[in-house]
C-alpha cells in the first residue's frame, strides 16, 4: 500500500504547489495571504484524504471478501490505510501550498524549486505518517 499512500500525498502536494505558484505569478495572492491559503487547503486536504481513505478501506475489505487478498487483520489494516491516507493527503496539500510562500520569502524562485522539493518532502513525511499510524493501530498484532 506504500505506492498508493505516497503517490496520493505527492499528487495533492504537487497540485497545490502548481495552483499557488500560478496565483503568485499572476498577483492574485501575496505572501501575507499564506494563512488564508492554509485555512482553505486544510479542509480541502481532509476531504480529499477522507475520500481516498474510504476508497482504500473499501478496496481492502472487498478484496478480503472476494478472496483476492488474504490479510491477517483486514479491519485493522483497512483502518490503518484509511487514516494514513487522510494524514498524508492533508499534509501534502498543506506542504504543497505553503512551500512556494516559504521559498519566495527566502528569495528563491518558487516555480523552479517547489515541485521536486514537495515530492521529496511528502514522500519522506508520508512514509513516516503511514508507519506511525500502522504502529499505533497494528501494535500487538502479528502480521
Amino acid at each position: 500500500f506504500v505506492p498508493l499512500i505516497i503517490s496520493s500525498g505527492g499528487n495533492s502536494g504537487s497540485q497545490a504547489t502548481s495552483l499557488i505558484i500560478r496565483s503568485l505569478a499572476l498577483g492574485e495572492i501575496k505572501l501575507r495571504d499564506w494563512w488564508r491559503i492554509a485555512l482553505r487547503e486544510l479542509p480541502s486536504g481532509l476531504v480529499l484524504g477522507a475520500i481516498l481513505g474510504l476508497m482504500g478501506i473499501v478496496r481492502i475489505l472487498l478484496w478480503q471478501h472476494l478472496g483476492i487478498g488474504q490479510y491477517p487483520h483486514p479491519n485493522l489494516l483497512a483502518i490503518t490505510i484509511g487514516l494514513a491516507l487522510v494524514g498524508v493527503v492533508t499534509f501534502g496539500s498543506l506542504a504543497g501550498s505553503m512551500l512556494p510562500f516559504v521559498l519566495q520569502k527566502l528569495g528563491f524562485d518558487p516555480a523552479s524549486a517547489s515541485a521536486p522539493f514537495v515530492a521529496t518532502l511528502v514522500d519522506v513525511t508520508g512514509l513516516s505518517i503511514y508507519f506511525y499510524v500502522a504502529l499505533l493501530i497494528l501494535r500487538g498484532t502479528l502480521l
